[in-house]
């Protein structure tokens, strides 16, 4: 019984990594791309942008709703204080995809689009810097008494350090919002996406170096892992690999290839998870409270891995099967 209460969360952390992972893939291009479209005047090309997202971004944002699901049964203090301690950046975030969700569907049916498309692209913005809030908080610690309870200020997620991930989240979605764009357009509109690409490869990486720099600086807990074997070894291969797979994927930009870069900016993002779960395991708020004194009970976790085990297949081949029927190029008169 020690032994599943042990395992039991462990199991949760990573699937729960899994749901956020695949919900920063999925939904990141989404809010890149819209934000990519506050850069345009040209509404031909803004429709394009949108017709690339029609069929799928809403299946994209269901995998946000199983973080806050699965945050909230298995690991039920960490949802609690989390969300007590982040209601401004988690509000943005949700207003954010509010405008996007009432932007999308009403800009099609409207002569004045004008509206629509700001409320559009700021959403996609807002969305993305609470997202880069809510992140940059939780990687520095939130205050918690000893029953584990936020107890600090309503704006203790707002600093300089949460302001540097929030710009280099943004970035990131920039990135791959680009790098789908490359795969999904044609003609010029592809051209200006390989160029918006290259800009956000080198923002991206640049907020990243300082990110690196500046975790061990600041979190002692960060630095005690980051400094000590084995671990140490993992951590010194992963800048290697990071920087290995940055040279692919300016290498696949120069030479103009359509899907390769998408490949190098998923492949990017999964090493930046691996290297954050790697840092917080086993805290679920680091330097505070681990996934073991704020997992549910080990007959909830064990009801849950049951219904998830069912849902997930599910849901992964429902997104497969959306983008297998949607696959190919967006067409439009934006090539000029």
């Amino acid at each position: 019984m020690d032994a599943l209460v042990h395992f039991l969360p462990q199991v949760w952390f990573v699937i729960l990594a899994l749901f956020l992972f695949l919900y920063v893939m999925l939904d990141g291009f989404d809010l890149g791309v819209g934000i990519l479209s506050l850069t345009t005047s040209d509404e031909s090309r803004r429709s394009l942008l949108m017709t690339s997202l029609g069929n799928i971004w809403d299946a994209n944002e269901t995998w946000l709703v199983l973080v806050g699901g699965a945050l909230f049964g298995a690991f039920p203090l960490a949802y609690a204080t989390i969300l007590n301690a982040l209601y401004i950046p988690i509000f943005m975030m949700i207003f954010g995809l509010i405008f996007r969700a009432v932007a999308f569907e009403f800009r099609e049916h409207s002569d004045r689009k004008f509206l629509w498309n700001l409320a559009f692209g700021a959403g996609s913005f807002l969305a993305a810097l609470g997202q880069g809030f809510a992140l940059g908080s939780v990687i520095e610690g939130i205050a918690v008494d000893e029953a584990g309870h936020f107890n600090g200020s309503p704006w203790d997620w707002l600093d300089w350090r949460s302001i540097l991930v929030s710009l280099t989240l943004i970035q990131g979605y920039v990135l791959i919002g680009s790098t789908y764009l490359i795969l999904k357009t044609e003609g010029e509109l592809q051209k200006t996406h390989y160029r918006t690409a290259k800009l956000a490869v080198a923002t991206t990486v640049l907020g990243a170096l300082l990110i690196t720099i500046t975790t061990p600086i600041f979190y002692q807990v960060a630095r005690a892992r980051l400094f000590s074997p084995p671990l140490l070894y993992v951590f010194a291969l992963i800048p290697i690999l990071a920087m290995l797979l940055v040279w692919m994927l300016v290498r696949s930009l120069n030479r103009q290839e359509e899907a390769t870069p998408l490949v190098w900016t998923i492949l990017l993002f999964l090493l930046n998870f691996l290297g954050l779960g790697l840092i917080i395991f086993p805290y679920i708020i680091p330097n505070h409270i681990t996934i073991y004194q704020a997992a549910a009970s080990p007959s909830a976790l064990v009801f849950m891995l049951i219904f998830v085990g069912f849902l997930i297949p599910i849901m992964l081949f429902y997104n497969i099967y959306n983008y297998v029927v949607f696959r190919g190029k967006v067409a439009g008169d934006a090539h000029g």
